[in-house]
């Protein structure tokens, strides 16, 4: 007896005790379970909201309670009134604002640099064994390099002036950028590869329509970590003789001893980061629309 032939006589059979059971025909067979598929639950956006500023409100009433009873002097760490009288003074009586906007330019010109020059790459070593062979090695070595020592000699080599900012920034954006494209592009379905192939695609339209789309959420990871040490850079980039930005600030309450304004410039630095973050998460949210459909939340 062929396994459609037991297959139709158990069907015929449950059936028939299902009926003498008075169960509906469309009831599972007995031994049978419906799977029950959880839904999971969506916190609204207001309730989100509240998670998520939870820890630095309770951070800064920490702040405040610490400072305010005398358990760390104002010498130490400035309370929050004193930060906030100095963040007016440098909003009302400094160029704070465009003090901003520079430091953010940097930023943001040496993320496109660094970022550009580690996306190209990651492609070519993700892409081609040869490109692997020529240019891996290199960049692996340079991602453990400390960017911080090359701040001398960029200034011997690029001077005082925006170059050796904006490309120290470069410097440290490219390894990030690098390595998750690359790894990325590497971890491309060759089936998929072949198939568009198949279809004619060569060359600049494969890369663009097949590995990229693919490799985009890897792309996506290593624009979040560049961006965040784009900040990071930035502070060692702005010591390099600025005469404006938030580190040109930083050195002036440095040197006189300006606890409020040396708080201001930090808490600016940490805006700046979380801005960058939020930027490329929108970014992500807009490009791969379908990736909440397929990931685990």
């Amino acid at each position: 007896m062929t396994d459609v032939t037991e297959w139709m006589l158990l069907e015929e059979n449950t059936a028939a005790v299902m009926a003498s059971r008075g169960a509906p025909s469309d009831s599972p067979p007995v031994g049978l379970f419906r799977p029950v598929v959880e839904q999971s639950r969506q916190r609204s956006r207001w309730a989100s909201l509240a998670l998520r500023t939870s820890l630095p409100v309770a951070l800064v009433l920490l702040w405040w309670g610490l400072t305010g009873t005398g358990v760390i002097k104002g010498t130490d760490l400035a309370s929050p009134r004193a930060t906030w009288d100095a963040f007016t003074f440098l909003l009302m009586h400094q160029d704070l604002m465009g003090d901003i906007g520079v430091s953010a330019s940097r930023a943001g010109l040496g993320l496109l640099l660094g970022g550009g020059v580690g996306l190209v790459l990651g492609i070519i070593v993700g892409l081609f064994a040869l490109g692997e062979e020529i240019f891996d090695s290199t960049l692996q070595m340079f991602r453990t390099l400390p960017y911080p020592a090359f701040i001398f000699l960029f200034i011997i080599w690029f001077g005082i002036g925006e170059e050796a900012k904006v490309l120290l920034i470069a410097l440290a954006c490219m390894t990030p950028m690098y390595l998750n494209v690359s790894h990325g592009v590497r971890n491309v379905d060759r089936k998929i590869v072949e198939a568009a192939r198949t279809f004619g695609l060569r060359g600049w339209g494969l890369v663009r329509q097949v590995v990229f789309p693919l490799a985009l959420p890897s792309i996506l990871t290593g624009l979040r970590f560049s961006a965040g040490i784009s900040v990071v850079a930035l502070v060692f980039a702005e010591t390099i003789a600025a005469n404006q930005g938030i580190g040109y600030l930083v050195t002036q309450a440095s040197s006189l001893f300006q606890m409020p304004t040396l708080v201001v410039c930090i808490i600016i630095y940490a805006i700046l980061g979380i801005g960058a973050d939020v930027l490329v998460r929108t970014i992500e949210r807009l490009a791969m629309p379908w990736r909440r459909h397929l990931t685990v939340r």
